[in-house]
């Protein structure tokens, strides 16, 4: 617990000042670093659930959870930063009053969640958490609902993160790719999911046309993961066309240059030679 004077209403007033002060240092080392405005935002529960896809929910109950597993709110957002430092003194009264309670080991009743992966999102209960940060724990008791969600939560840690999870969201959706398959696909520029995606359509098409047979979209997906991206992938890593990119990124980028530059779709060690010889290969 920080500085206890012995006098717990003082104590108290000085916590929040501490708070407020800290909130105003990040904000301008924010600004002065020129680091993205959303770096120190707290996360809107509405957006992460709307980019990941709302599958349902279920109430868990009580639980302890680590205080730095609190990344967001569910409507209280411009209250506080995302370390739940207050960003204005209008919630003094009230957060000095908790704070007081809590120095003199007053019980305080846990907070209200929604737990998305690891993350969770504060229902009700942020002046606790906020207290809670400048005392100085590492835990607090909380009634925890989870929220299912179509794509996991990992990689989300500021509000830019969000627009990468929705484009991928979207790209399962119409490529609904499973297990290993679904974990393989990665790409850093959110705009080539969709890129990716009507890529995955064409060659859908085009294999429906040669088998003369209608194929839903999981058939599809299945079958240009094992029969296209697999073998295409494993190509590349032999030619050494891959490099320190992430491969998918890899095969996107090939898979370009090879209708551009050889006007078909077939895919031989002649059509990876041709690609060699004509382009410089991007590390």
């Amino acid at each position: 617990m920080p500085r206890d004077t012995g006098f717990p209403v003082a104590d108290a007033e000085n916590d929040f000042t501490r708070m407020r002060r800290q909130q105003v240092l990040s904000r301008l080392s924010t600004w002065l670093r020129r680091e993205p405005d959303d770096v120190n935002i707290m996360l809107p529960f509405d957006e992460v659930v709307a980019a990941l896809g709302w599958v349902g929910e279920r109430r868990i109950g009580a639980h302890t959870i680590r205080l730095d597993s609190i990344v967001g709110s569910v409507d209280r957002t411009r209250d506080f930063d995302r370390r739940f430092r207050p960003t204005s003194a209008r919630m003094r009264q009230r957060w000095q009053r908790l704070a007081l309670a809590q120095r003199r080991g007053e019980s305080v009743p846990p907070i209200d969640v929604y737990r998305v992966g690891d993350l969770h999102f504060v229902v009700d209960g942020h002046h606790r958490v906020s207290v809670a940060h400048a005392l100085g724990l590492d835990v607090i008791d909380a009634t925890v609902t989870e929220v299912l969600t179509r794509i996991n939560a990992h990689g989300i840690r500021h509000r830019g993160d969000l627009i990468v999870k929705d484009y991928r969201r979207l790209f399962l959706e119409r490529v609904p790719l499973t297990g290993e398959a679904r974990a393989a696909i990665v790409l850093a520029d959110p705009w080539e999911y969709a890129r990716l995606g009507e890529h995955v359509e064409a060659w859908g098409f085009r294999l429906m046309q040669d088998e003369g047979a209608f194929l839903d979209r999981a058939t599809v997906a299945r079958r240009w993961y094992s029969e296209e991206y697999e073998p295409v992938v494993r190509m590349l890593r032999q030619a050494d066309m891959v490099g320190a990119r992430p491969e998918t990124e890899a095969y996107m980028w090939v898979a370009g240059e090879r209708y551009r530059l050889i006007r078909n779709h077939r895919w031989d060690d002649n059509v990876i030679d041709t690609l060699r010889a004509t382009t410089e290969v991007p590390r």
